[in-house]
């Protein structure tokens, strides 16, 4: 069965010192990159959160999030430790500023650019675990693809206590894998 490897945001904006950092952020780097070096996926894809500066979701558009990974901006590139050679593309979301883009199927071609590759399972890794990789191995279920969360290569924020694990939960409920 073809693979894909999907890392999600792992960007400069979401790890320590960044606008939005997810606690402990920057330690997925090694479980993605041993994944990306595995040999186990036919394609490896990262996605981006590239928003315009008046994004809906940043607080000073009446939105939840201080302003992060504006396109252009050094915030919103892939975090160096990230062995960006091994993507074979990059998928940027959260382009309109209408919506929040937390999946990275949301507006974007990912669905189409996995088709075309025969892919028919993903494992999907990366930040923030109750938000954006949550909505993107969600949205790779509701696709039709056979979906893996690897936990090792993903933090999340835990915005109210329980939040990782009910993501999880959610993600096993809709038939993905957990490991």
């Amino acid at each position: 069965m073809p693979e894909a490897l999907v890392i999600v945001d792992f960007q400069n904006d979401f790890t320590p010192g960044g606008a939005l950092a997810v606690p402990d952020g920057d330690r997925v780097a090694a479980r993605l990159n041993e994944l990306a070096a595995s040999g186990a996926y036919d394609l490896i894809v990262a996605t981006r959160d590239w928003h315009p500066p008046d994004h809906g979701s940043f607080s000073a558009q009446g939105g939840i999030w201080p302003e992060h990974c504006v396109a252009g901006t050094s915030g919103a590139e892939l975090h160096p430790e990230l062995d960006a050679a091994r993507v074979d593309v990059i998928v940027d979301k959260g382009r309109d500023p209408s919506t929040e883009g937390y999946s990275g199927f949301d507006g974007t071609d990912l669905a189409a650019i996995l088709r075309a590759r025969g892919i028919d399972k993903v494992t999907v890794a990366g930040l923030a675990t109750d938000y954006c990789v949550r909505a993107t191995a969600l949205d790779a279920l509701r696709e039709g693809f056979a979906v893996t969360l690897d936990t090792a290569g993903s933090r999340g924020i835990d915005a109210k206590p329980g939040d990782i694990e009910r993501s999880l939960d959610e993600v096993r409920a809709a038939g993905g894998e957990v490991r």
